[in-house]
């Protein structure tokens, strides 16, 4: 194992690296459908695309820093730049045996051949030309270049190329069209269904000449390019605006890894780094085809169904018994569970609030929209309606900053008030605050979530989102907004975890009430479940309760800084991370408290930016009856041996393995629910 990792902490990126391989073992698990298996090569090859994009990027402008102020964000950076190639050369490689080991003839078994352009019978071949004459070529882009020109090729991010020698003087690169799928299948053959990339419909097409095929081979590369946008100076001006101007500035960034086909000749290599200006670090050797996110498309020309049966999401108990949302609440604090149960009733409180003559106010805070979506359809019309509608709206959210755009915009144009990203501070909470007010009396209805409000990831994460009338939650809950229209500055409260503000300090008073207990030979332990561990602080913290005797049980998706079972630091904290249908998104934290345990759910992972630097919000579950299902939702996924890999002071991903009985925690949670 590198020598980035110590005893003491992971590196964070190195560990995500080790969650991604996490992510690869489930394609590489016969355990699951065929199909889930090609599905997660796509996640993996998506996600990697991402860390490239953005945590490369950022470790290669540190390399510009001062030596003085580096140490301060990272050491060696080109060291860690170097591990990071070695891990993903090493994963890249797996990747490619997972796919032509294991996953090409599985699918022949079920009579689907994924077939290269050498391999096209006759009949074939006379589609493939067809369909390159009628579909591909009207929008091929194909640019010739001198092999000596230096910085002379402008390729886009992401996008799909092919390049060739094609004599000693000229090479091409051709874009592959992004506009039409990615794959082509054949017209069925004696029972057996043949498909294939369009690369190689256009590599077939590009050899023929009147006289036969050419001797050019076409080689795949893609570049992928820094996502910072780089904005000089957030505290002057419009930040939406300027974020807006800036978002073209993705397409031009500076690469952080070249893509290509392992098999590409030296020679090719060489011009290709002359002509695109970069360096052989930039380079990562892959396989013939890139752009493996493209498999969440991969046609599936049987009629066998070869992916994971459909969990439909279930009705609310609770709140699918009240006509009203309202009422609901009225009885008792709500906690919803996605994507087992429905998310239809978030999207119903705001639907019904957008109609109901009592609700005066609507205030909430968007992080990631959907494009498509009732409940933004939904706050659009409450502010047509005449309501008094305020949407704190992150643009800053990387990736969604268009889409978050456009929907502001809409708001606007509805008659809400939409406030824009802050600087240099993220808007992360997920929180909604509505204003009823019958005969002269108002009262409020809150939501807090640990998942955003967009129905398509509710479909795909698991989240947990509180609807309460609490009154004192409630109160503090309008604090919270009225820091984000800058009423006030600081929001005082004595329930909700509010990031910046208090969320550091109470989890770290809740730690130190264990250590206490613990030091006085009471039972003491802390139960965490979060995407990302990394803050320090933190870490120490929980190295000094383990050292205390606190026991400590961490379920972690991603990141994971904490290095656990060594002797005298950690050897009182086990950790495990699943990884399965879903993704694990809700963030529970639970402290033993003598008897009383105190249970927390909220946005806020323990990494420094979600403590220091985004406005984050975790409320207490207070309702006996909600504390206890979620200690048994924890007490499933504690118990996985299925799904659950051990986060151990090497992170080797070992799945979990005991004598217990069978668990997937995923499915076991939705028979729960059922």
């Amino acid at each position: 194992m590198s020598s980035l990792y110590n005893t003491k902490y992971f590196h964070r990126d190195l560990s995500w690296l080790r969650f991604n391989h996490r992510v690869l073992q489930e394609a590489a698990d016969a355990r699951n459908p065929l199909y889930e298996r090609i599905k997660f090569l796509a996640i993996f090859s998506s996600n990697l695309d991402e860390f490239f994009k953005v945590r490369v990027s950022d470790i290669r402008q540190i390399k510009d820093v001062e030596k003085s102020l580096r140490k301060r964000l990272i050491r060696k950076p080109n060291k860690v730049l170097k591990e990071i190639k070695a891990q993903v050369d090493l994963q890249q490689t797996e990747f490619g045996r997972v796919f032509k080991e294991d996953l090409i003839p599985d699918l022949a078994k079920h009579n689907i051949y994924l077939i290269d352009n050498k391999k096209f019978s006759p009949t074939q071949k006379l589609a493939a030309k067809n369909y390159f004459d009628e579909v591909i070529s009207p929008l091929l882009k194909v640019q010739v270049f001198k092999t000596s020109a230096k910085d002379a090729v402008f390729v886009k991010n992401e996008a799909l190329y092919l390049t060739t020698i094609q004599d000693k003087d000229w090479f091409q690169f051709v874009e592959i069209p992004a506009e039409i799928p990615r794959f082509f299948t054949f017209p069925k053959q004696n029972g057996k269904h043949y498909i294939t990339f369009i690369d190689d419909i256009i590599r077939y097409n590009l050899r023929q000449t009147p006289k036969g095929e050419t001797k050019l081979e076409y080689y795949s590369i893609k570049i992928s390019r820094d996502a910072e946008l780089y904005i000089e100076d957030e505290f002057s001006g419009d930040l939406k605006d300027k974020i807006e101007a800036s978002l073209s500035n993705r397409e031009t960034g500076q690469a952080t890894r070249v893509l290509i086909d392992q098999n590409t000749p030296k020679s090719l290599q060489e011009i290709i780094k002359t002509a695109l200006d970069i360096n052989k670090t930039d380079i990562v050797a892959g396989g013939t085809y890139h752009n493996f996110k493209d498999f969440f498309g991969f046609p599936n020309p049987t009629e066998i169904n070869l992916s994971n049966e459909k969990l439909t999401p279930l009705p609310h108990k609770m709140l699918s018994s009240h006509k009203n949302m309202f009422d609901a609440i009225d009885a008792g604090d709500q906690l919803i569970h996605y994507p087992y149960q429905t998310f239809e009733p978030v999207i119903r409180l705001l639907e019904e609030a957008a109609v109901d003559k009592y609700v005066k106010k609507i205030r909430i805070t968007i992080y990631r929209a959907a494009s498509k979506s009732r409940l933004n359809d939904a706050i659009a019309l409450a502010a047509e309606n005449g309501k008094e509608v305020t949407v704190f709206i992150e643009v800053k959210a990387r990736f969604d900053e268009r889409n978050n755009l456009k929907w502001g915009k809409i708001f606007e144009e509805k008659g809400a008030t939409v406030i824009y990203s802050y600087p240099d501070i993220k808007v992360h909470s997920k929180i909604l605050l509505i204003s009823r007010e019958i005969d002269g009396v108002q009262k409020r209805y809150g939501y807090i979530a640990t998942g955003n409000f967009n129905e398509k990831t509710a479909a795909l994460y698991t989240d947990f989102g509180l609807m309460t009338s609490h009154k004192k939650i409630t109160k503090e809950l309008h604090k919270v907004f009225l820091v984000l229209d800058r009423t006030i500055i600081i929001p005082k409260t004595s329930r909700l975890l509010v990031s910046p503000f208090t969320t550091r300090v109470k989890f770290t008073e809740l730690v130190n009430n264990e250590i206490a207990l613990a030091q006085a030979g009471e039972e003491a332990y802390i139960i965490l479940k979060m995407n990302s561990l990394e803050d320090k602080d933190m870490i120490k913290l929980l190295y000094r309760a383990s050292e205390a005797g606190v026991k400590i049980r961490l379920l972690i998706r991603g990141i994971c800084s904490l290095v656990p079972g060594i002797k005298g630091q950690s050897e009182n904290i086990y950790i495990t991370s699943i990884i399965d249908r879903y993704l694990e998104h809700g963030r529970i934290y639970i402290f033993g408290n003598q008897g009383d345990e105190q249970v927390y759910i909220g946005s806020a992972d323990w990494m420094t930016r979600n403590l220091n630097h985004r406005i984050e919000v975790v409320t207490p579950i207070l309702d006996i009856s909600l504390k206890r299902r979620l200690r048994n939702l924890i007490n499933i996924q504690i118990a996985d041996n299925v799904k659950a890999r051990v986060i151990d002071e090497k992170q080797k991903n070992n799945y979990v393995t005991n004598n217990n009985p069978r668990v997937q925690s995923q499915l076991a949670t939705y028979e729960f629910f059922r």
